[in-house]
């Protein structure tokens, strides 16, 4: 058989030519970088999909989303996540037990959605005064990892974070604890009690069901922190925001992953899964602070009235909640769980920042 050396020639760079566009990495593939991993064959890509109870445009959904296109980038496209907002794929209230049951791969919302469900993580709500939502995320990251709550055996946690101290927006002027008596307050988890305590009356709900309730006079104010009068667009529906950063309370809220997907997860995944968690503590702590402030920047624009609270007010309040810190003790310490040292915990690293500045 006679092949004219020309025609072998020319199929050999044509074979080279396909092998080097069939081996050449995208910019898709690689997150916009071509050399910094190795591309995902279709086959290989792991899907997950993630429940978020925020609305799309919220600070926190945003760092959330960063989070799943930083996870993507790094694994060179092996992991691809789809963000389904605003309880879209599961309710706020219903987010964790979706995680364990398979409903979302993995979820954002808070701990106090599911009250009793997380007795110690509960003491990581209380009102002890915590100053911005940067120190309340790193402290409550730091408890997570110094106790390893039983409550979270059964998803992997990734990381958590919360909200700078609460306020009480309110459609009535409230300027001592004698103006909360019969008030009906929006208040969920913890903050209930903390509501009980200073002598109003608690409505439970999530943040997504607040707007409404307020607008219809379900509810004469919400605990809540400064960002959601933004966020939520609840500003719009309050005529007063009480400083109550006396009692600042926070609100823990868990990223979690089902246990078996994260297990199903190759060692190099997962450890760029706690590599990028890791770093969005402080992501999210910022994104907290950054709300809190154009927050009140929002209702300062909706010429709402701020109320500063007397010292002997302040004082007043902080002696108001103090059977809610022993409370928490008392029933933590019939379940065997170490709530004192928790709180003490908490105490100390709000004292260690105090100082800090």
């Amino acid at each position: 058989m006679n092949i004219k050396p020309w025609i072998v020639a020319a199929g050999a760079a044509l074979l080279a030519g396909l092998c080097l566009t069939a081996c050449k990495p995208t910019d898709t593939q690689t997150g916009g970088d071509a050399q910094s991993a190795t591309p995902a064959r279709p086959a290989d890509v792991i899907k997950l999909s993630y429940s978020i109870f925020f609305p799309p445009t919220h600070v926190q959904c945003i760092t959330a989303t960063n989070w799943a296109n930083e996870i993507q980038k790094r694994t060179g496209g092996r992991v691809q996540i789809t963000v389904y907002p605003a309880g879209s794929l599961s309710k706020a209230d219903q987010c964790y037990e979706g995680v364990t049951k398979g409903i979302s791969d993995l979820g954002m919302s808070c701990f106090a959605y599911t009250r009793g469900r997380f007795p110690l993580i509960e003491g990581l709500d209380l009102p002890v005064g915590y100053p911005d939502g940067m120190t309340a995320t790193r402290i409550a990251n730091a408890m997570i990892q110094k106790y390893q709550p039983a409550e979270l055996t059964d998803v992997k946690t990734l990381y958590v974070h919360a909200h700078g101290p609460g306020i009480l927006a309110s459609k009535k002027a409230v300027r001592s604890l004698a103006d909360l008596k019969g008030l009906k307050v929006r208040a969920t988890g913890l903050s209930a009690k903390i509501v009980e305590s200073l002598g109003a009356t608690p409505i439970a709900m999530s943040q997504p069901e607040t707007y409404e309730a307020l607008s219809k006079g379900v509810v004469d104010a919400t605990l809540c922190p400064i960002e959601t009068l933004k966020g939520w667009k609840q500003g719009e529906t309050i005529e007063y925001v009480i400083d109550a950063t006396a009692v600042g309370y926070t609100t823990a809220m868990f990223v979690v992953m089902n246990k078996d997907k994260w297990a199903a997860l190759p060692a190099d995944i997962q450890q760029i899964f706690l590599e990028v968690s890791r770093e969005w503590i402080a992501k999210h702590g910022e994104a907290w602070d950054q709300a809190d402030q154009a927050g009140r920047e929002y209702v300062t624009e909706l010429k709402r009235q701020f109320i500063d609270l007397p010292e002997a007010e302040q004082q007043a309040w902080k002696t108001a909640v103090k059977p809610v810190l022993d409370t928490f003790v008392a029933q933590a310490k019939t379940k065997n769980l170490p709530g004192e040292e928790l709180l003490a915990d908490i105490q100390a690293e709000l004292a260690k920042a105090a100082t800090a500045k």
